[in-house]
């Protein structure tokens, strides 16, 4: 696949159609390809970024992560991670949503929308009822119901814009209201405990 991607990278006629993109879930796609696409829409400077930080050390959570493939040309991703708000007296798991990555020369075309809206629906079936990311706010609460109301009182571990700072909470009682947001040391036993 990684020559496929690399002759989408290069292809400046790419016509990428988000109705005939195959979504799949992001285990069948190798991980240097992700890596090959998440440069190129990123930059490979990408890892300094706040949300890196607040997913560190954590595995994405494959009922979550999802790829757009053209024939067998990776297009897109979307990947999500365990989290968690925490003060001193608990923490709320949350799922980090992103990044949601697309090809440059397939931007603007719906892939990402897929994307999110496939991620959506597995939520909604029960995977997360939390969700936090790092976007466009008009955009993300428009499309998908992403609001910065709840995490004004919350904390990152580096830079972010508080208005793009976005969750999504269908949790009954919500999340606290503040917090560090981070990775969450505990999701592995919560895992092996379900």
């Amino acid at each position: 696949m990684a020559s496929s991607l690399k002759r989408a990278l290069s292809d400046d006629d790419s016509k990428a159609n988000p109705d005939l993109m195959t979504l799949v879930p992001l285990t069948q796609i190798p991980p240097e390809d992700v890596e090959l696409l998440l440069d190129a829409a990123f930059g490979a400077d990408r890892h300094g970024r706040t949300a890196y930080r607040i997913r560190e050390n954590m595995p994405f959570l494959p009922e979550l992560s999802f790829a757009a493939l053209d024939g067998d040309t990776l297009m897109g991703t979307i990947q999500a991670w365990p989290a968690r708000v925490a003060d001193a007296t608990g923490a709320d798991p949350i799922t980090l949503v992103g990044p949601v990555a697309v090809l440059p020369e397939a931007q603007g075309k719906g892939i990402g929308k897929a994307l999110m809206a496939r991620l959506l629906d597995a939520a909604d079936a029960g995977a997360a009822d939390a969700m936090v990311m790092i976007g466009d706010p008009e955009y993300y609460s428009r499309f998908f119901g992403f609001t910065a109301e709840a995490t004004a009182g919350w904390d990152v571990p580096g830079p972010v814009e508080r208005h793009r700072l976005l969750a999504r909470v269908r949790r009954a009682g919500g999340l606290r209201s503040q917090g560090l947001l981070g990775p969450d040391p505990d999701f592995a036993s919560r895992a092996a405990a379900a």
